[in-house]
């Protein structure tokens, strides 16, 4: 097609370009050491440890709030005359569509190829302490966020940073450090990785060829929405999430189901696998690398990116948003990332990609979904193109707020920012998934280093407030 034609020249530049930079990022941030001849990068144990030390400061939060979480979101407290812009639910929602996308699809699989099935058990496992980080970073971020005259909401992770430290009386270091996890924020806003992969599966079920094209398209989609503020995010997201889940749910449970005499044997090869039982993927330590950087890219959890979207919830109450918080690492990443691994495995479809890190994650998942029922891409075609349009909005949304920090809430850099964003998305359908990739998770864990040392003075504080609301709400 004319388009591909046109295009291939200008996607071999705009790879060229991107890889050398996303690799030396990624050296940066990646330093690792050597754990029986596997790379474990440190930025992996730093969020390793804050979700154990979290877990246990807060009394393991992520089991003894979970059912209030549900209380909140389907019967929260009375708000009347909160500050905030959008509800429990959209809150919830506008985070989960920044989550829930198509690191679920794509990623898994990649985690599986590169670390064996094993990764899997150390995914749902980071998934559950993630709870508990995902709860302070949220909780906090409603209680330091900040009310503009106008009535719009901006908060997140850079404004406890700031007031944490400068209570310490080391205010030049937390304004730095809010600084730095702004700018990390406005970097990892380019996911080009969504664009990306929706695109491979809509070429591989169409035949279609036309990168450039799709990304356009996308990206003004996205524009329209994020244009509109947190309001009309919410409003899309409360809409759009529950669908995308139950479609793509939907159709991998019903492959499960199908092969429901593999499954056994499934979760026998993961455990194997996670425990080192096998040398697939560098054992034990390759599984675990694998999946702690698959589940922080699945739930962001101790990145501080939800956190963003929860500061703009309507309440007086900032633990209610953390309890609220708890619940999307559960359903992202021990629900709808463990359904794709299980799908993958039961089927199979890894096996021929085994440590081909050039694959495409969503090729690997489309194969699952094509070997039970010839026309299930097209399932998951519409599935990821949702996926990937949510998680835009969403983090199209967590960059203008980073700006908004940066420039005092400046209604034109806001706008400015957004227009621009959108524009080099578009161009994201032509780079190579392991430049994205390794970018993208860069700046990911680059957030995760101020927010979390921020959260370890904060938690003290977080605590006391934890045990006021509990008995204050007899929970």
């Amino acid at each position: 097609m004319a388009d591909a034609q046109s295009t291939r020249s200008l996607a071999e530049h705009i790879d060229n370009a991107l890889t050398p930079i996303s690799d030396f990022v990624s050296s940066i941030i990646f330093i690792s050491v050597d754990v029986f001849g596997v790379a474990l990068p440190l930025v992996v144990i730093w969020l390793m440890a804050a979700g154990v030390i979290i877990s246990a400061f807060l009394r393991f939060i992520n089991f003894r709030g979970f059912v209030h979480a549900f209380q909140l979101i389907f019967n929260p407290h009375d708000q009347k005359g909160a500050s905030g812009e959008i509800s429990h639910f959209q809150a919830l929602s506008a985070a989960l569509s920044g989550t829930i996308g198509l690191g679920n699809i794509a990623s898994v699989p990649l985690a599986i190829i590169l670390g064996g099935p094993g990764a899997v058990f150390w995914m749902i496992l980071a998934g559950f302490f993630g709870m508990a980080t995902k709860f302070a970073e949220c909780a906090l971020a409603v209680k330091y966020r900040k009310v503009l005259p106008d009535g719009r909401v901006i908060g997140g992770p850079m404004y406890y940073i700031e007031a944490v430290f400068a209570r310490k009386g080391m205010k030049r270091f937390g304004k730095g450090a809010a600084i730095f996890f702004a700018v990390m924020a406005v970097g990892g806003s380019i996911s080009l990785f969504q664009v990306n992969q929706s695109y491979a599966q809509f070429a591989n079920v169409t035949g279609i060829n036309a990168p450039i094209t799709f990304g356009v398209i996308m990206a003004g989609l996205v524009g329209v929405v994020v244009l509109g503020g947190i309001r009309r995010i919410g409003a899309v997201a409360g809409r759009l999430v529950p669908f995308m889940a139950v479609l793509y749910l939907g159709a991998a449970l019903t492959i499960i189901a199908l092969n429901i005499t593999a499954l056994p044997d499934a979760v026998m090869t993961v455990f194997k696998s996670a425990f080192g039982l096998d040398a697939m993927g560098g054992g034990l330590v390759g599984a675990l690398i694998n999946g702690m950087r698959r589940a922080t890219y699945s739930s962001e959890a101790g990145v501080g990116s939800a956190a963003i979207a929860h500061a703009s919830v309507r309440t007086n109450e900032p633990l209610t948003e953390g309890y609220v918080a708890l619940v999307e690492p559960f359903i992202d990443t021990i629900v709808v990332c463990t359904i794709t691994a299980m799908v993958v495995i039961i089927t199979g479809a890894y096996e021929p990609f085994l440590f081909n890190g050039a694959v495409q994650g969503i090729e690997i998942t489309s194969k699952a979904f094509a070997d039970t029922f010839s026309w299930f891409p097209v399932i998951l075609l519409v599935s990821s193109t949702l996926f990937a349009f949510t998680s835009l909005v969403s983090w199209t949304f967590y960059g203008a707020q980073a700006i908004g920090y940066l420039t005092g809430g400046s209604k034109r850099a806001d706008m400015i920012f957004k227009i621009c964003l959108c524009v080099v998305l578009s161009t994201g359908a032509a780079v190579s998934v392991s430049a994205i990739l390794n970018f993208i998770d860069s700046m990911l864990f680059a957030m995760a280093i101020p927010n979390i040392l921020a959260l370890y003075f904060l938690l003290p504080e977080l605590r006391r407030d934890v045990k006021a609301y509990e008995k204050k709400y007899g929970i």
